[in-house]
């Protein structure tokens, strides 16, 4: 089935169809300890009030869509403690939290995978990172939607990787180790590879609408007053 071709499932069909988890991939909001090229631009002080807004506006959507029952979600975190981790998700009444762990991207968001998984209730999972102003109910729901009938989701990001993957039951079970392995994570060409990846190994995938992550200064300016704007720390506001 194709979305372009066929019309979009409703609410109701989607709840009938095993229910996702979205994974929400992010760092402790403190200084120094996100947003590291971003705080080298404007100070570690802002670019942690900078993490903290992003990520409670992730949360905010990934919970509307929850909350109509159609995904379950984690949060997987980095720079903190699990003791801490815990009680962070509490006062933001998240069910599931975990820890990222060692090694690059790659192995983090395969452990997430892998843990993640039940192969008692086989469902869908998606990652998705928080560095997106922009990041919508609508296109996760569509990426939900999506899984239904493809094997993979990739939405891509204008830095050339992804802010989000989602794989479905075919490549969880077993877990596929291709898109995790012979990649240089960082670089411009993560998407890239990616696709190459799943073209070769016969997944049938698609790409949602490319979107700008917020690593940098630059990055910063669609989200600012153009006329305002300046690469000045002191004239930053979200």
């Amino acid at each position: 089935m194709d979305l372009i071709k066929n019309k979009i499932l409703t609410t109701k069909e989607i709840k009938t169809i095993n229910k996702p988890t979205i994974v929400l991939m992010t760092r402790w909001p403190a200084i120094y300890r996100c947003k590291s090229r971003l705080s080298n631009d404007i100070g570690a002080f802002k670019a942690a009030k900078i993490q903290v807004r992003l990520t409670n506006h992730t949360i905010n959507v990934v919970k509307e869509i929850q909350k109509e029952g159609l995904a379950n979600i984690k949060v997987a975190i980095d720079g903190i403690g699990i003791k801490a981790a815990k009680k962070w998700a509490i006062l933001n009444k998240i069910k599931t939290v975990a820890l990222q762990g060692s090694g690059n991207l790659g192995t983090k968001m395969k452990r997430q995978f892998l843990k993640t998984y039940s192969h008692q209730i086989r469902n869908p999972i998606l990652l998705i990172g928080t560095d997106l102003p922009s990041i919508s109910y609508f296109e996760l729901t569509q990426a939900i939607q999506i899984l239904n009938h493809k094997d993979m989701v990739l939405g891509p990001s204008n830095d050339g990787g992804y802010w989000l993957i989602g794989l479905s039951n075919k490549l969880l079970n077993p877990l596929c180790s291709w898109p995790f392995s012979g990649i240089s994570w960082g670089s411009d060409k993560v998407l890239e590879k990616t696709i190459r990846l799943a073209s070769s190994n016969r997944i049938d995938y698609q790409l949602l609408q490319t979107k700008n992550d917020l690593d940098n200064i630059l990055d910063l300016s669609p989200w600012l007053d153009y006329k305002s704007f300046r690469l000045s720390a002191s004239l930053y506001q979200l």
